[in-house]
């Protein structure tokens, strides 16, 4: 363990510019989660729009999202194009946060928040591909440190918002105010907290004097990121990476040559410039040769691990949206500000989860920490279903669940690359996979619970943790298949690289 300790702290001593780089701009990522849910009727009434016309930008968000993460593996072909990307990403998430109050037409909000949602899904692949590419088999600890960065950016932005939201409408419909009380208005916020497929309940007037300081908010937001897109650009100037040119050479490969002329050691340490995971874009697998010829473990591999990500990625975003929707209806009835805080109470647990994770991770085998995450997700889901009618068991769960799932996307992630001797092509299709599940899972469980009732909500719950639990079962048995492939290979060219030498001797 002493051993280990020393070895990652002088990984991470090589590489921490890095890799505060990557954590830093998930930070971005993470403010980008959680601000649109709390802030949607003022920029309902600043766009003076419908509920319906303003849940489309949600889609907008999600479905770039999936979109950014797709394309993001193409932006690590160089360090160079990678950082590039990230600086021009987190740079974007500040001037879209400064442009919404300028956005008067839902139109026009749609349009920056797919802009938001491309950054964000390239600056996923980039953050979470660069890390397993500097620590490889250390990698698991930094994954965990750069999803906690999620949390926190998650848990901040709906604080910075809160004391500028409308507490009453905030349209005036011939000088008066349509709806009075404020725990209306917190019951529409909280229930349009995520994409939706029927807001026709909600009456609202899309004419009349807007009365609101949202704004404010979000140019705090702007101001709190701007540091980071400035950190990557002062990274790449001290880096040389901003110098054009093919004769232009970095600091880290100037660095790196003289540690190996001082210790004659051809290899050091893994650094950004000399990883071997050069494969990075969506298809990089095909380069290894047609996934036809590939053995049946390996393609597995990549399928069953995206299904695993897609389900659980898909609970997180259907439960953070759906869980006070169901909270207020029968049987369970909760008053509307108690049902508020279910929302908060899973991202703190999920933020707390991927804290605790970082020491575990130094203990525990990534494989043994998924099998208890999966089984505890489905458990929890499962408790969750049949004390349906029990407001404190409803809270209780979702800090559980909240705790396991945390996890899963980072451990995932680690041990998926450690399979497959970090050969470079699996983040990318992963993250894409977890974008899916969050955009489609939403969407269909939103359209479930309003054709089949509330209670929908839970038995969606349990089927996609089963469904999870499932192919990550089947993904430890292709795991044995490809490795068992693997180990006959290097036997059987080692006995023909043998009888080589032997006829040459002879």
């Amino acid at each position: 363990m002493q051993c280990m300790d020393s070895r990652v702290w002088s990984l991470f001593k090589n590489n921490w510019q890095y890799t505060l780089t990557y954590w830093s701009a998930f930070f971005s990522f993470g403010l980008c989660v959680a601000f649109l849910g709390p802030t949607i009727l003022d920029l309902r009434c600043q766009t003076h729009s419908s509920l319906q016309e303003i849940t489309w930008v949600f889609f907008a968000q999600q479905l770039f999202l999936f979109v950014g993460s797709s394309i993001g593996g193409f932006f690590n072909k160089s360090l160079r194009c990678s950082l590039s990307a990230l600086a021009v990403c987190t740079l974007v998430i500040s001037v879209v946060f400064a442009m919404i109050p300028l956005c008067h037409r839902v139109l026009a909000l749609a349009v920056a928040m797919a802009v938001a949602g491309m950054a964000m899904g390239i600056i996923d692949t980039i953050a979470n591909f660069q890390l397993v590419k500097l620590y490889q088999k250390d990698s698991t600890i930094f994954l965990q440190i750069l999803h906690f960065f999620v949390g926190l950016g998650a848990l901040l932005s709906p604080l910075i918002a809160d004391p500028f939201l409308s507490e009453t409408p905030c349209m005036l419909f011939n000088g008066t105010i349509n709806i009075k009380t404020n725990n209306t208005m917190r019951h529409m916020r909280n229930t349009l907290n995520g994409i939706r497929t029927h807001v026709s309940q909600f009456p609202f007037h899309t004419e009349g004097e807007v009365v609101t300081n949202v704004s404010y908010a979000f140019w705090i937001m702007a101001l709190i990121n701007l540091p980071v897109p400035i950190a990557v650009f002062v990274l790449m100037y001290r880096e040389r990476l901003i110098a054009c040119g093919s004769g232009a050479r970095t600091r880290l490969l100037e660095r790196d040559e003289l540690a190996m002329r001082a210790q004659g050691s051809s290899a050091l340490t893994t650094t950004p410039s000399q990883s071997s995971l050069d494969n990075s874009s969506l298809f990089s697998c095909c380069r290894y040769g047609d996934l036809t010829g590939q053995p049946l473990g390996f393609v597995g591999i990549h399928v069953l691990a995206g299904m695993v990500l897609f389900f659980s990625d898909g609970i997180v975003g259907a439960y953070e949206g759906f869980v006070y929707s169901y909270a207020v209806a029968e049987p369970m009835s909760l008053p509307h500000k108690t049902a508020g805080y279910l929302t908060s109470v899973f991202w703190a647990a999920i933020t707390a989860g991927r804290l605790a994770a970082i020491p575990l991770s130094y203990r525990i085998p990534a494989s043994r920490q998924l099998t208890v995450n999966q089984i505890g997700i489905m458990c929890t889901l499962l408790m969750l279903l049949m004390l349906y009618t029990s407001p404190a068991f409803l809270f209780i769960g979702t800090l559980v669940l909240g705790l396991f799932i945390s996890s899963v996307y980072p451990s995932m992630l680690a041990f998926t690359e450690d399979m497959l001797n970090y050969r470079g092509c699996a983040t990318t299709l992963l993250v894409t996979s977890a974008s899916m599940g969050e955009m489609f899972l939403q969407l269909l469980v939103g359209s479930v619970m309003h054709s089949q009732g509330s209670y929908s909500f839970m038995v969606c719950g349990v089927i996609f943790s089963i469904l999870g639990l499932s192919s990550y079962l089947l993904l430890l048995y292709c795991w044995r298949i490809y490795s068992a492939q693997s180990t006959g290979d290097v036997e059987k060219n080692t006995k023909t690289e043998n009888a080589d030498v032997n006829g040459v001797n002879h």
